[in-house]
Formats: C-alpha cells, structure tokens, sequence
C-alpha cells in the first residue's frame, strides 16, 4: 500500500489539537481540506479514527492505537530535524580527513588542536595516505576533505580546490657533504651523488621527476621512503642527499647536524 504521509500529517494535528479548526491553522490549510484528509484516510484504512462532536473531537479506540504509532514517527522526523542542523552548527557528527602522516604532523596539528578545542562533539576521522590517494578517495567521496600537496596537474572541475601555502622543495645533507655548502650545485652533478627521495606515489616525487624530465636530467635515488623524518634522519647520519620540503623540516634538524 502507498503512503500518503500528508494524511498522517492531518491526522497527527487533528489528534494533537483535538480540533478540526486548530489543525487547519496550523497547517495553513482549510477545515474542509483537513475533513477530506481525515475521511480519505479512514476510507484507506477501513476504519473511524474520530468520533465527532459539535464540542469536541475524540479519538477511536483505532485512532488511540494509530495515533501512538504516528506520534512515534513524529518524534523521529524531529530528532533527525534536530541532528541535522546539529551536523550545521558542528555540534556532532564526523569530519573524513585524508592527508599523509608528513602533512598531519608538520601543518595540521595546531588545527587539529584548535578545532577539537571548538567542536568538541565534532569526531576528526583521519586517512593518512600520500597525497595522490587522498585525492582519489575524496574523489570516491570516502573523505569529506582532503589537505594536499597540490599534482602539477589537476583539472580545477575535479574538486573545489583551496590554497593555503606554498612549498618548497630543497635538498639537504649532513657534515659528510660539507663542500656542497653554500655554491649552486648544477643538478648533472648532482647525480653523482646518492639521493635519498620519497616513493614515486607521493606528489613531491612527482612533481621532481616532471621537472627533470623536461630537463633531460635522470636521476636515480639509492633510498626511497614514505617518511619524510626518515629521509632527514638518513641525511643526518651520511647516507645521502634527501630532497624534502624545506616547510616541514623539523625544527630539530635545522642545526650542524644537517
């Protein structure tokens, strides 16, 4: 059977309000159309929900039993009324976002911290993975937003895209590679040496491999990691020349050792 759910509306007045009038105020409609409402859905349910009076209006034992029914349907339309424009105010609900572990600890944690200090209802869902996997999984719709470093090619309808800062990649060694310091070191050159870069699914990786490319410079790196503290850590101890972006070096690494 279809549901009219505009006659349980009617019907939910008529009974709250005990009146055909007052039902029809309230729903900004006529008491001739709250009538014909009432009878349409007696005739679809086979039953009298009203005893009519010229005083007043009285549920049957039958409206009594639908009327507890449809007041508990009420109650779930207004709680889910009522989360809704809670999720609005950021007073609950859940918030999917993608960003690697790099992004997370070296630029999002004071607003993670900030945020959860707002919206303390407000659960922060986090999917660290390398940026080209955020995308596609804000692209699935499995996040709700994802904090980037920007491919060098995204077409501007796949997403809404918001910048926030710009980066800056250099390379960075320990002691052992002191005569390297402070001269312009000519990227052929450079390839003499051992490389330390991030796996080639990260956009950092991505975007240097492009801008070799166009230059006709290959470059092969010995170690390759995930982990961008693990590409300084490695540079700290002599193992090579690690290519990270020079925002997210920690403060730490930013003495003699490197």
């Amino acid at each position: 059977m279809a549901v009219n759910f505009e006659l349980y509306k009617v019907f939910y007045y008529v009974a709250s309000c005990r009146s055909f009038s007052e039902a029809g105020k309230r729903l900004f409609i006529s008491q001739s159309a709250v009538s014909q409402a009432i009878k349409q859905l007696e005739e679809q349910l086979g039953t009298t929900l009203f005893i009519r009076s010229s005083k007043q209006v009285r549920l049957t034992p039958e409206g009594e039993i639908l009327f507890q029914h449809v007041q508990q349907g009420f109650a779930a339309f207004l709680a889910g009324e009522k989360a809704i424009a809670g999720l609005h105010a950021l007073e609950q609900g859940e918030i999917r976002i993608g960003a690697s572990d790099t992004i997370c600890k070296h630029y999002l944690l004071p607003y993670f911290k900030q945020f959860h200090t707002l919206y303390p209802q407000v659960r922060l869902k986090l999917h660290n993975r390398p940026s080209p996997v955020c995308l596609d999984m804000l692209q699935q719709g499995l996040v709700d937003l994802g904090v980037v470093n920007l491919p060098p090619r995204l077409s501007p309808k796949d997403f809404k895209v918001v910048k926030t800062r710009p980066v800056q990649d250099v390379f960075v060694a320990g002691a052992g590679f002191e005569a390297l310091k402070d001269r312009e070191v000519p990227l052929e050159e450079l390839a003499g040496y051992p490389i330390l870069m991030l796996e080639k699914d990260s956009i950092t990786r991505q975007f240097f491999d492009a801008f070799l490319d166009n230059l006709g410079v290959h470059l092969r790196p010995e170690v390759e990691s995930s982990n961008l503290d693990l590409l300084v850590a490695l540079a700290k101890i002599g193992l090579g020349i690690a290519l990270v972006t020079r925002e997210f070096l920690p403060e730490e690494a930013r003495g003699e050792e490197l």
